[in-house]
């Protein structure tokens, strides 16, 4: 991704990952479910997402329709790393120990990390072959 979201361009991103291409009007109806945003707001800074090459609009219809460039597994990949980079030196190992050590770790949430953890050693003993 050439551009990281901003905050209020992630919250974009994420009413057009649930809705699928939408008009600026359905983000904006969406988006004021969680907090008042004029719509003039939200299609300038859809403007701006277009510019910074994060959105994509159809305009091929009266009503021109927007939706994400990137799918949002790989735009969360390209965050989380740069997270990870910036936060961490690079090291998940180390964003793992601050995660569990910040709070309790529930079972449940103990057991769902140790099954990532089984299916990353599968895959690399895969792939040392």
């Amino acid at each position: 991704m050439k551009n990281t979201p901003t905050k209020s361009e992630l919250e974009i991103l994420q009413v057009l990952w649930k809705l699928g291409p939408s008009t600026v009007r359905q983000v904006n109806d969406e988006v004021n479910k969680e907090r008042d945003v004029k719509y003039t707001s939200t299609l300038k800074l859809m403007q701006i997402m277009i510019e910074k090459e994060i959105l994509e609009r159809d305009d091929s219809q009266m009503k021109h329709v927007y939706k994400p460039i990137e799918e949002e597994q790989k735009t969360k990949g390209h965050m989380l790393n740069n997270f990870v980079k910036n936060f961490y030196g690079g090291s998940a190992s180390k964003l793992i120990m601050q995660l569990t050590g910040n709070k309790k770790t529930s079972e449940k949430e103990l057991r769902e990390i140790k099954e990532i953890l089984t299916r990353l050693e599968e895959d690399n003993s895969s792939t040392d072959r």
